[in-house]
């Protein structure tokens, strides 16, 4: 978690280089690259949040899985970005690196959680097939197999 936290900075200080330039050489592709360094941000801060913030705290396997999605969708975007304007947006080789490795860790958090999510709805899922199954059967039973319930004559006896 805390080698995230540092390329994002690195990745934040290459934000911070393409701000520095002059307004008149920035081009709007080299915007795009801040937003999605900005955007990355953010859902940084949701898996921080997520995590509890270096404590150890219980995560849920759904939530982790939908953060980590984002994040991979982001790193997609960003490598996406980072390569067809490094040379333009002077983009540092380390920070393409750093990058590159957060988004192979992310994929890999990201399938992690994911297989965890699955296994646990799979679970509930099977838990709740067998309430089902139990009150299908009627509940409890009196010896013999019998249901409990006895059906009385109408009529005239």
């Amino acid at each position: 978690m805390t080698h995230i936290r540092s390329t994002l900075m690195a990745a934040l200080a290459a934000v911070g280089i393409f701000a520095s330039a002059p307004a008149s050489a920035q081009s709007s592709a080299c915007m795009d690259g801040q937003k999605i360094l900005l955007e990355r941000q953010e859902i940084i801060k949701q898996v921080s949040t997520l995590t509890g913030g270096g404590k150890k705290k219980q995560i849920d396997p759904r939530a982790a899985c939908t953060v980590f999605g984002k994040l991979v969708t982001n790193g997609d975007a960003g490598l996406k970005w980072m390569t067809t304007n490094k040379d333009w947006c002077q983009v540092p080789d380390q920070v393409l690196q750093n990058f590159e490795k957060d988004h192979k860790r992310a994929q890999t958090f990201k399938g992690q959680a994911c297989g965890a999510a699955a296994k646990m709805a799979e679970m509930e899922k099977r838990a709740k097939q067998q309430a089902q199954q139990q009150q299908q059967q009627g509940g409890p039973r009196m010896g013999g197999g019998l249901t409990g319930t006895l059906s009385v004559p109408k009529g005239a006896l």
